[in-house]
């Protein structure tokens, strides 16, 4: 099982669509998907047009008091399923606070499932707390979407400065840019000069796209209801791109 975490410090950045539209296509591809939304605001749940509630809150699911296999709920695709957000989560950072071990307890949470699904997606809500710390430690990738702007590439360097003294070199660090405007001098310099400087930024980036947008409307993921648009293209891109970036060969269908 792998675990990738769709994070960033800051917030409006792409992490929910980014946590949806992959997770589809991995589902898509085959592999048994599993996205956890992490975040209070639900917005994933939403997406996936079920209920953002847990029977027990996040305190009996991070005590074990909880069977996580009874609150997963399927979606409407094939292979895919979530473990939604709920409003308890918002005093996460309590709940985790209170357990041995506070930032191993989503790794111990999700440990039982390490059988049943290929790829588990966590959708991230934007700090740097002791979730965000569960998170590290459970990871296996963290993907960053990132706006080309300058307090957005801040956020980058906070991340890894944070990564270093936390000693999280296990971890692989894939970052992307995000909402990207090409009519904009700055996006289009700063997505051509920086990853000549970070040569692990990923080299697929997600448009500015309204196709995006309507995923509000739609609830669905772009390449649902775009299959052949930009933005749908740009994901599938980024997708193969994150495949090939960490495991290559090893990388094969179940």
């Amino acid at each position: 099982m792998r675990v990738f975490a769709t994070y960033n410090i800051k917030g409006g950045v792409g992490k929910t669509a980014t946590a949806v539209n992959l997770s589809y296509l991995s589902a898509r591809q085959g592999y048994r998907t599993l996205v956890w939304d992490l975040d209070p605001q639900g917005a994933a749940t939403f997406y996936f047009r079920i209920k953002p509630k847990i029977k027990g809150g996040s305190k009996d699911l991070l005590r074990g008091k909880r069977d996580i296999d009874d609150l997963i709920k399927g979606t409407d695709y094939e292979n895919l399923d979530l473990l939604p957000a709920d409003f308890s989560y918002r005093n996460m950072d309590l709940v985790l606070d209170e357990t041995k071990k506070p930032t191993h307890r989503i790794r111990k949470v999700l440990k039982p499932l390490e059988d049943e699904y290929d790829h588990v997606f966590l959708d991230c809500p934007p700090s740097i707390s002791l979730v965000s710390e569960n998170v590290f430690q459970a990871a296996d990738a963290l993907l960053v979407p990132i706006i080309p702007t300058t307090l957005s590439l801040r956020t980058l360097t906070q991340l890894n400065r944070f990564l270093e003294h936390k000693d999280l070199r296990n971890i692989t660090l894939l970052p992307f840019f995000s909402m990207v405007d090409r009519r904009k001098n700055l996006h289009r310099e700063v997505v051509e000069k920086l990853p000549k400087e970070r040569p692990e930024i990923l080299s697929s980036p997600i448009p500015n796209a309204s196709d995006v947008e309507r995923m509000g409307l739609r609830r669905e993921a772009v390449a649902v209801f775009a299959h052949s648009s930009l933005a749908a293209q740009a994901y599938e891109a980024l997708w193969e791109e994150i495949k090939g970036r960490m495991f290559k060969s090893q990388f094969i269908l179940p």
